[in-house]
């Protein structure tokens, strides 16, 4: 009601404006006419003209509503808008003539002509007026000594789009100084008044000369290489980048600078999107109760957001930190209501009894296992603390769900358990090992590996821009150091299709495609920062730390590997181990814990444990031999032929690895 009652008053302000400039469309025809002179119009012409004046409020109002002339949003008419203005002043005027005409109102033929090119001024104009000065505004605002100067890059349809807003915008003091587009055709052609001054190999000398200090990217159709490849150009030239997120926002009529987002650092890297076998995943989720351990973090919420999409009868998440299962469990409320039967509990996989308690009362069919201590340096000071969280972790985890009939269990694993070189990554490596001894089991498990995750807690990604934020100096520990990336989404994608297709005890790894230089991210974050490396933002190398290998290992070369239906979805073979062989190194070490040794006692065992657990000053300075010539290390370390060899000979006898 409140809303029609603006409606109607909006609309009747409108229309006496119009009754206002209809009556003066005609006082000053009628003053052209005779020179601008009162007194020389005939008081006849005067009498009809107050009778036409009428008419023509009425003919025009009439037509106005039917053709919606009271509803348009002023602020932001083009060109469409205008014509259809055109045309109802055009058919308003016809009525109203037709009808003194019919009611026998004569006015000189040049009186009605000037009555009508006045009306189509006075009625369209002010329509635009509020348009006109959002141009105005903003020309005014865009050619202060602050303003933004602004590249384009893309002149289709959402290129077109986003220059006619730049021209008008209230949110962006800013000016379109040039355009980028690779079509040879468009160059030095002109869009809105803006030169398009050609392909994506003018960029770095067009923003130069332009004094570019903002790159927006609006080409949705582009690909995720196409895309990378224009980027890397653009982050030479220090300036804020901006991109059109993708093809969706084309379709569904989004293109605006609302929808224009700073680019991040994921979009350099020029991935192609992850294709999913969805049907598999939903018959694997849909309908099942599942549980998510470390269902409040990185790569745990993201599991969740995913999983809830495919209709799951119950989905628990599981963490020990309750303020990220809070976020979470918020969030899918949010967005799912009571359609998702959602499930939080606050509690640590080393606590066996509590473990068991909740798989005695969900019985979950599917479980992944997200939960861990991840950090590598302060696993490095905590060993300890990393067996009783990973390892044990884990194990109570695996035999409650065992025990308690799951049908599914999925371990997250890093490339770090891929020769490990420092305890936390050793630990997962152990993790693996559990996983492949559960062989005979009713509950088939897997183990899914893959690399660094952007953005996710901990990671190099937030510690970089935090320290650009503060003016720096950005930290890192070797300019040689380079890792595999993934996007948290991504990971979680491929996670669940690995979930699916999964047989007993197989270990998956994950395509993380071209690995990137730690360095070159830095210099990457700090240019799409808008400033220049080690001039705005120095780039300081502390040193490795603690347990840190320069190359980090997929092995993705590995004849080890075989193929699965998805491309970046791999199987690696591994040598079969026994439940007898895992429960003896649990019990060395639970005596190990029990008895408060030393953490260089307790390396030395995870040493025994895990063969392929290597000295990190022992594979990098190999590594630094092999970089010479291929760039990273292929390779690194043994594979586990025989499980034991390199166990301390007092421990072997016990353990059995």
């Amino acid at each position: 009601m409140k809303k029609h009652i603006i409606w109607s008053w909006h609309t009747l302000i409108i229309f006496l404006s119009d009754t206002c400039l209809i009556g003066i469309a005609g006082i000053l025809a009628l003053l052209v006419r005779f020179d601008f002179t009162l007194s020389r119009i005939p008081r006849a012409y005067l009498d009809t003209y107050f009778w036409c004046f009428i008419l023509q409020v009425l003919a025009t109002t009439v037509v106005f509503l039917i053709r919606k002339m009271y509803s348009y949003i002023w602020r932001n008419v083009n060109a469409r808008d205008v014509a259809n203005m055109i045309f109802s002043v055009l058919l308003a005027f016809i009525v109203s003539f037709l009808c003194c005409t019919f009611f026998g109102l004569v006015l000189p033929r040049s009186v009605w002509f000037l009555i009508f090119v006045f009306q189509l001024c006075v009625l369209v104009g002010s329509r635009c007026s509020l348009r006109f000065w959002a141009v105005f505004r903003a020309y005014f605002l865009s050619h202060r000594a602050s303003a933004e100067r602004i590249m384009l890059i893309g002149a289709g349809a959402a290129g077109q789009v986003l220059v006619r807003e730049l021209s008008s915008s209230q949110k962006l003091e800013g000016r379109l100084c040039c355009i980028i587009d690779d079509n040879p055709q468009k160059t030095g052609k002109y869009m809105d008044g803006v030169r398009i001054v050609g392909g994506r190999d003018r960029i770095v000398e067009a923003a130069k000369k332009y004094g570019i200090t903002q790159i927006i990217f609006a080409i949705p159709t582009a690909t995720e290489e196409e895309k990378a490849a224009i980027l890397n150009i653009c982050k030479l030239t220090a300036c804020r980048l901006r991109v059109l997120p993708g093809l969706y926002q084309l379709l569904n009529g989004e293109v605006s600078l609302s929808a224009v987002k700073d680019v991040q650092v994921e979009d350099l890297l020029g991935r192609k999107p992850v294709r999913l076998d969805t049907a598999s995943i939903s018959s694997f989720l849909a309908g099942k109760v599942i549980l998510v351990t470390g269902g409040g973090g990185s790569i745990g919420s993201e599991l969740c957001r995913q999983i809830a999409r495919y209709s799951p009868q119950t989905l628990i998440i599981l963490d020990i930190y309750e303020n990220n299962a809070y976020d979470i469990q918020q969030e899918l409320r949010r967005n799912y209501g009571d359609e998702l039967d959602l499930r939080v509990e606050i509690a640590s996989i080393r606590d066996k009894s509590r473990i068991y308690r909740l798989f005695e009362q969900y019985c979950p069919d599917v479980v992944f296992h997200a939960a861990a201590h991840k950090h590598v340096p302060l696993m490095e000071a905590c060993p300890a603390e990393a067996i009783k969280n990973n390892v044990f972790g884990t194990y109570h985890v695996v035999r409650a769900a065992e025990k308690y009939g799951a049908q599914k269990f999925v371990m997250i694993s890093t490339d770090k358990a891929v020769n490990p070189t420092n305890f936390m990554g050793a630990t997962k490596r152990f993790c693996e090992m559990i996983i492949q001894s559960r062989r005979n089991s009713a509950t088939e498990f897997c183990a899914v590996r893959f690399g660094n995750v952007l953005g996710s807690n901990g990671s190099v990604v937030p510690l970089f821009k935090a320290q650009i934020q503060s003016g720096g100096p950005v930290t890192i520990t070797d300019r040689r150091i380079i890792r595999y990336f993934m996007t948290i989404p991504e990971a979680a994608m491929l996670v669940l299709e690995a979930g699916a297709m999964a047989q007993q005890s197989q270990i998956f790894v994950l395509d993380m495609g071209e690995p990137v230089k730690i360095l070159t991210l830095a210099e990457n974050l700090i240019r799409l920062s808008g400033l220049e490396p080690y001039k705005d933002i120095e780039i300081k190398e502390i040193g490795l730390r603690p347990g840190e290998k320069l190359y980090e290992e997929l092995l993705m070369k590995s004849e080890h590997l075989s193929k699965t239906s998805n491309e970046k979805i791999f199987v690696e073979e591994q040598r079969p181990i026994t439940p007898d062989e895992i429960m003896g190194a649990l019990v060395t070490l639970d005596k190990m814990i029990t008895a408060n040794c030393s953490d260089r006692q307790l390396i030395a065992l995870m040493k025994g444990l895990v063969p392929t657990y290597k000295d990190p000053k022992e594979v990098n300075a190999r590594a630094e031999l092999n970089a010479e010539e291929e760039q990273q290390l292929d390779n690194v370390g043994v594979y586990e032929e025989g499980l034991g060899k390199q166990a301390p000979a007092a421990q072997q006898a016990c353990v059995g690895l």
